[in-house]
């Protein structure tokens, strides 16, 4: 009995000194949730988008669902089934994206939504990581003559009900004392189009917003975008609560997109990397290791990732660079950005 005392005690402090030597044991398949599940047995991703927002999601002539945000989706269904069609849309509004989200109807959201405390908590949903920093900006006709907040002075103003930006617009004004009268709309068409209709002195939406849906106006030259940014707007996908398995495949899928990035990894030359002897590269690319397995993916996941979309500056150049929308922020850590990705080992 001793002895066995002994032989138990030896095999303590040798797993206690495997830890604090960094010794990491084989790491189990993962375990599989409820939504992870349901996907995966119906073969598709029901994703919530939007489709008012040239550049970030909206329909094209084709009858296609198309943008950054669509992508993101597009990412999900590419890491989950190896095709990034196996996909079905569903439009959300400001209004129902809530409901949507704690019924069931999406598994997943990837629309312009900002990451609040409030929204974590009360909606019940684990957002991911930050796709798109933003911040809420105004425009207004030229014609007027505004240059600063102050001079919108008792002006009405377009904005979203029952968004970050609607409240935002109150908290900023009356902080400053300025008098203004809110015009309320339910989606991004009717808010610009009462504004370029002229039945409100200026609009308020996140900046990435203004220009997206400046170059839809009749005559885009007529309006200009004040310099003044007056919050912090984090934009990324968001799921339900309740899977972490979930959580964890829209996290890292978003992730591949920042990290392909950070290494020169593309759509076109993908193929090229999966010959390099580079141990990280070869970890991410599925050739050794075994972190798909961690996720309950295929090894190679991030292969079918970046073949579907690209990395994450190939997104942006296709969607949102065209419209005149800078990197800013949203460039890789390495180029001066916080974009960041945390290893792939």
């Amino acid at each position: 009995m001793k002895l066995m005392k002994q032989l138990n005690g030896l095999a303590l402090l040798a797993g206690a000194l495997a830890v604090s030597m960094g010794v990491q044991s084989i790491p189990a398949q993962a375990q599989i949730g409820p939504i992870t599940d349901r996907v995966k047995a119906r073969g598709e991703l029901i994703c919530g988008v939007n489709n008012q927002l040239p550049g970030f999601g909206n329909i094209d002539e084709n009858g296609n669902y198309v943008g950054f945000d669509i992508d993101i989706c597009r990412a999900v269904a590419a890491a989950l089934f190896g095709d990034p069609d196996k996909i079905q849309y569903v439009y959300l509004t400001a209004a129902n994206r809530q409901s949507a989200m704690q019924s069931g109807e999406v598994d997943i959201m990837s629309r312009n939504t900002t990451w609040t405390l409030t929204r974590d908590r009360e909606w019940a949903v684990t957002f991911g990581p930050t796709t798109y920093y933003d911040g809420q900006g105004f425009m207004v006709k030229k014609e007027l003559g505004v240059e600063d907040l102050a001079d919108l002075d008792g002006a009405t103003i377009c904005v979203i009900a029952g968004t970050t930006t609607e409240l935002n617009l109150a908290d900023t004004f009356r902080a400053r004392g300025i008098a203004f009268t809110p015009v309320t709309f339910d989606g991004d068409d009717s808010s610009f189009n009462a504004y370029e209709e002229g039945r409100c002195d200026a609009i308020t939406s996140d900046q990435s917003a203004l220009i997206s849906r400046r170059a839809t106006l009749q005559n885009p030259d007529d309006h200009v975008i004040l310099e003044e940014v007056i919050s912090k707007e984090p934009l990324g996908p968001l799921v339900s609560q309740g899977d972490e398995s979930f959580s964890d495949i829209m996290n890292w899928t978003v992730y591949a997109l920042f990290y392909a990035e950070e290494k020169g990894i593309t759509s076109a030359n993908v193929e090229e990397f999966l010959s390099s002897e580079d141990p990280d590269i070869r970890r991410f690319l599925g050739q050794d290791g075994n972190l798909g397995e961690l996720l309950g993916l295929e090894p190679d996941w991030t292969v079918n990732v970046i073949k579907a979309v690209g990395n994450y500056g190939e997104i942006f150049d296709r969607h949102l660079t065209p419209l005149g929308v800078a990197r800013g922020l949203n460039q890789p850590y390495t180029q001066g950005g916080i974009q960041y990705a945390p290893p792939f080992r």
